[in-house]
């Protein structure tokens, strides 16, 4: 049960927006990654600043270990799917393009950031509830993004089974490595007994 849902699909229709705004980009700046890269590196950086430089207390690490470790896990993906054909990424001289450890990166940070705002939302804020929650957000929230590049031409996947251009198999993948961090993240607040709403 969501105590609020006005606010709870407010937030959902901002983090929809970013999405579509970030595929955008991508989508028109395909031919230029390493721009792409300089812009992602730049928010990233604005990031750390922003959650844990600049404030005096509660300086959240989490997201630098959960940002490193889903960047980690999906170029090591990233490498996996292309040299076995299973997408390939367009318009660029490499097999995978500068930007895409980051945009894995900024997606973690992008769904931790949303699920802190809507966990409290939840009248229930059982660890159920929040795996739950992290699993439809990691199922649908990335796979919107990709569905944005993926019709402005940045990639193709050739897996079949595809919703939109998005196959059965990458949205399972995408569930996988978000949950994946989650559950070391999870493990990391138990035994250094740190306070976090989502991984608590």
């Amino acid at each position: 049960m969501i105590l609020n849902k006005k606010k709870f699909f407010t937030e959902i229709t901002k983090a929809v927006i970013k999405l579509i705004i970030a595929g955008v980009l991508i989508g028109v700046l395909k031919k230029y990654d390493a721009i792409i890269a300089g812009i992602l590196i730049l928010k990233i950086i604005h990031n750390i600043y922003k959650d844990i430089l600049k404030p005096k207390t509660n300086k959240n690490y989490l997201l630098i270990v959960g940002m490193l470790l889903t960047g980690f896990g999906g170029i090591v993906g990233e490498t996996w799917g292309v040299a076995n054909g299973y997408w390939e990424y367009h318009q660029v001289n490499r097999a995978i393009p500068f930007w895409v450890p980051f945009a894995w990166m900024l997606a973690f940070h992008y769904l931790y950031k949303l699920e802190g705002k809507l966990i409290p939302l939840l009248q229930h804020q059982s660890q159920k509830n929040k795996i739950i929650l992290a699993i439809i957000l990691a199922l649908i929230l990335p796979a919107f993004g990709e569905i944005v590049t993926i019709y402005l031409g940045v990639w193709t996947y050739y897996w079949p089974y595809q919703i939109f251009g998005v196959p059965l198999y990458a949205f399972i993948c995408l569930v996988f490595v978000h949950m994946l961090v989650y559950t070391i993240l999870h493990f990391i607040c138990k035994k250094y007994k740190i306070n976090d709403v989502v991984f608590n």
